[in-house]
Order: C-alpha cells, then structure tokens, then sequence
C-alpha cells in the first residue's frame, strides 16, 4: 500500500515529497486546495485537527509536522541509512539538529523578522545571534549534519534553511549558502522540485 501525502506545493507537504524520494518508498500525492480552504474540509480534520498540511497516511499511521514525518520515514523506510541507528552515536546529534529547525530555527528567525522583543531566557531560541551561531557551528567545515552521511535531519534543517535564505528571513553567511547548494544538487531534491512544479502545472498553480 502506498502512503499518501496530502499536499499543495505551497505548503510544507512540498519538502516532505522530498523526503519520500530520500527514502525510495512509494507514495501518492493527494491535491489539497490550501488557497480554497480545503485542509479544513472534514477529511482532512478527522485525520489532522489542526486542519494543516503536511498530513502523511501510511496504512493506520497518520503522521503530522514535517520533522515528525522525517524521522518516521527514516525509521520506518531508511533505518541504518537515511536514519542512525539508536546504538549509533550520532543519533544524538541527528536527533538535535531536526528539533533544533522548528523549535529554535524557525520561531527565532520569526521574532527576529516580527520585531518580538522577548527575554532570552523565556524563549526556546535565546538571541538570534546566538541561535545563528549555532546553525552555524551545525555545518561549519562539514557536507552534512554527520559529517560525510546525509541524513533525514539535512531535509528537516537544511530545508528550513533553504526556505529562509529564499525569503531572506536570515543572511546569507557562507556556510548556509554552500550547504544548501549541496543539498539542491542530490538527485532526491531535484526529483522533488519536479514534482512539485507538475503539480503547478496540473492544477494551473502560480506562485502570487
């Protein structure tokens, strides 16, 4: 049984079609029209109450947020491979740096676009320097997050990553940029971003 993605390639589903790609298991993209509101149709409540995207189905298991949807895929479909194993030692670190995009990456560079003036010490995300520091630190004179070995933490950082150079939520530094190329250029990334744009192509989808 395939699993089902229910997607829009404006939303977050759009970075999970690149995992399953990773991963190499077959899957089904369902169209969700997220500019109509269709991720609040019943559906779609009944298996993701917050009525958001990306919502994976692989048989009876239902899996929301896009770093909760990584480590499954890895576990489930890439163990040893995609995902260490949990007597590896670099569990740890795989763990930490995929909670560290959307618990400290994300909201942080928020606050800092929002104009949040918060204490550090009641924010997950402490200083966005401090937080940048350690992104950077992450991948300084490294390929990838374990070092040599891609992993399903490099699509959950390195796609947050992406997405905020794009949107110039943080600057550029050197070492973000290079190590997002280095991920544009793995074969499972490409494959997805086609996908993705025949999706736009099917549905007549433009970006605003």
């Amino acid at each position: 049984m395939a699993i089902v993605l229910h997607h829009h390639p404006f939303s977050r589903a759009s970075g999970v079609v690149w995992m399953l790609e990773e991963v190499g298991a077959p899957y089904e993209l369902r169209f969700v029209d997220i500019l109509k509101g269709d991720q609040k149709s019943p559906e779609l409540l009944a298996l993701n109450p917050m009525g958001k995207l990306p919502t994976l189905v692989d048989g009876d298991t239902v899996v929301t947020e896009g770093a909760a949807i990584a480590l499954y895929l890895g576990d489930r479909y890439a163990y040893g491979r995609l995902a260490p194993k949990v007597d590896d030692p670099q569990r740890g670190t795989y763990l930490r740096w995929s909670f560290f995009a959307p618990s400290v990456l994300e909201p942080g560079a928020l606050a800092k676009a929002s104009g949040w003036s918060c204490k550090e010490s009641s924010v997950g995300w402490g200083s966005y320097e401090t937080m940048l520091a350690s992104a950077t630190e992450a991948i300084a004179e490294r390929e990838f997050l374990l070092g040599g070995t891609f992993s399903m933490a490099d699509i959950v950082f390195g796609g947050t990553l992406r997405f905020m150079l794009m949107t110039k939520m943080i600057e550029p530094r050197p070492a973000f940029t290079a190590y997002v190329e280095r991920l544009a250029a793995r074969p499972a990334f490409q494959r997805s971003e086609a996908k993705n744009a025949d999706v736009c192509a099917a549905y007549g989808i433009k970006f605003p």
